[in-house]
């Protein structure tokens, strides 16, 4: 939404022209003369936040870190010799690509339209002048670029010094959107927020004439929980399959330590998804779904992520310490592991795959370990086979998508087009081999001992190879487009499996 800060009321219809895009946009401008007079003020635009919906720096440090994760031990050192040197190591190790960052578009049409009414812009930014002038270039709009170099940072009053060397007395007006800004606005003519802090509009009302307003923020608690992938924790609801298979899901102690576990696991997963997230910026805008995420599209601040990672983190472990050491034990191999693969091991052929069924079976591992009961083999061998299906049925589906775009070729984590039947073969091998582990354990002694009617179970057999075909069939369609976990959560012919299956678990106890 854009409008003026000057009442609307004020403007006849002579000398307002209202524009509407998406209900929320509203833009006033004055009369021709007064549009006259504001063309030759020289608009200074910030960048992070304002021109664009993140913070290069935070995103080139992440890069950064992608790359080589011990960069984390160098970056402190920088800090240390100043922000303009920290800017600066980082912009000579790490390339932007200005077409993917994640625009104001509203803000950038105005300032579109102002360049083609000969008005005067100026990139003004805290921002490495490496990053600036790839951007302005890029764009095309900006007149000069105003930026950090490896000696000044250029923010609060050495902003506006540099904006005066440049423009010298003739005044300017100056868009931004944080406190830092509330340095600035003051020596500018007008004030143009762009997606304000919270408590900025008040206080630049206060220092500044406050002209137009801007604001396309969609709701950032909405969009944090999207980022946290609160879907994702119905994954975590295998740290109760333990207390099931045990039959003690009545034994309510236990199944509140049950509880426990699921919740801590769930906090510590969320903040693995936030850091592979900022990790990942770059490839998930090429990402013909990915590029939706909230990060990626700059529908929340990365800052938000920045700041809530170690929070999540930290109650994760804080609610583990409620439980037995095995289980604080085995969520930390869980995080190391979430860690490596998101930095690694995403990108080895094959082994990814292997990652991904150990970190489910890793979660039945925490399950058991949160109710002091020990898995046994068959269940190990069991989840092992059939989650490896499930992981290549997803690395398989999202092979698929990109192999059809061209463009996504290059983020298809080492695997080939090529490589679809491959991955066809092994995907259903594993899922009938955990059919198979199945049925050799119900014609075990173990059953016995846990079901009265162990032969009521075995139609279990028939339903997964029925569940598992239909799934590599929809798949090999192209019309299995997520995660296969996520695909049975919203399946009803799922669902109907599901159902069937406890009904006759029920039967058989």
């Amino acid at each position: 939404m854009c409008l003026p800060a000057s009442q609307a009321g004020s403007l006849t219809n002579r000398s307002a022209i209202v524009h509407t895009t998406k209900g929320r946009y509203r833009h006033l401008s004055q009369a021709q003369s007064s549009l006259d007079d504001q063309n030759a003020v020289p608009l200074c635009v910030d960048l992070d936040g304002t021109l664009v919906h993140t913070d290069v720096l935070i995103e080139a440090v992440f890069a950064l870190l992608k790359r080589n994760v011990l960069y984390a031990v160098v970056l402190p050192f920088w800090v240390l010799k100043g922000k303009a040197y920290f800017k600066q190591q980082v912009a000579h190790r790490v390339k932007i690509d200005p077409s993917l960052l994640p625009y104001h578009e509203e803000f950038l049409a105005y300032l579109k339209a102002e360049r083609s009414n000969g008005r005067r812009l100026v990139l003004a930014t805290s921002s490495n002048i490496k990053f600036a002038e790839r951007i302005a270039r890029h764009l095309g709009i900006f007149d000069s670029v105003l930026a950090s170099d490896a000696e000044n940072s250029l923010s609060g009053e050495r902003k506006v010094e540099g904006i005066r060397k440049a423009l010298g007395n003739s005044g300017f007006d100056y868009a931004g959107n944080s406190n830092v800004d509330l340095s600035v606005w003051p020596h500018a003519r007008e004030a143009i927020l762009v997606n304000p802090d919270r408590g900025v509009l008040t206080a630049a009302q206060k220092v500044a004439k406050v002209g137009s307003i801007f604001d396309d923020r969609a709701s950032v608690v909405k969009s944090l929980l999207e980022a946290m992938r609160i879907h994702q924790w119905l994954k975590n609801a295998l740290v109760f399959v333990p207390l099931f298979t045990a039959h003690q899901v009545g034994d309510l102690g236990l199944l509140s330590q049950a509880a426990l576990a699921f919740l801590s696991f769930s906090l510590c997963a969320s903040s693995v998804y936030l850091l592979n997230d900022l990790f990942d910026l770059e490839s998930d805008r090429q990402h013909p779904t990915k590029r939706n995420r909230p990060f990626a599209k700059g529908s929340v601040s990365i800052h938000y992520g920045v700041a809530l990672i170690p929070v999540l983190l930290l109650v994760a472990f804080a609610i583990a310490l409620l439980l037995p050491i095995e289980f604080i034990a085995v969520l930390a191999i869980y995080y190391v592991a979430t860690l490596s693969y998101s930095l690694w091991l995403r990108r080895v052929v094959m082994l990814d795959v292997l990652v991904l069924a150990g970190l489910y079976t890793i979660r039945l591992i925490a399950g058991g370990a949160a109710v002091s009961i020990t898995l046994s083999f068959w269940l190990l061998a069991f989840s092992m086979f059939l989650f490896l299906s499930l992981a290549l049925v997803k690395r398989y589906s999202e092979l698929k998508v990109l192999s059809e775009n061209t463009e996504s070729e290059a983020w298809a984590r080492g695997y080939r087009a090529g490589d679809l039947d491959a991955l066809m073969s092994f995907g259903t091998a594993s899922g009938y081999i955990a059919a198979l582990v199945l049925a050799l354990y119900i014609n075990g002694d173990q059953v016995t001992e846990l079901y009265s009617y162990p032969q009521a179970i075995w139609p279990l057999c028939p339903l997964l190879l029925y569940w598992i075909s239909r799934v590599w069939i929809l798949a090999r369609r192209g019309e299995l487009h997520e995660d296969p976990v996520l695909f049975a959560i919203r399946d009803r012919r799922s669902h109907l499996v599901a159902v069937i299956g406890l009904i006759m678990l029920w039967v058989a106890t």
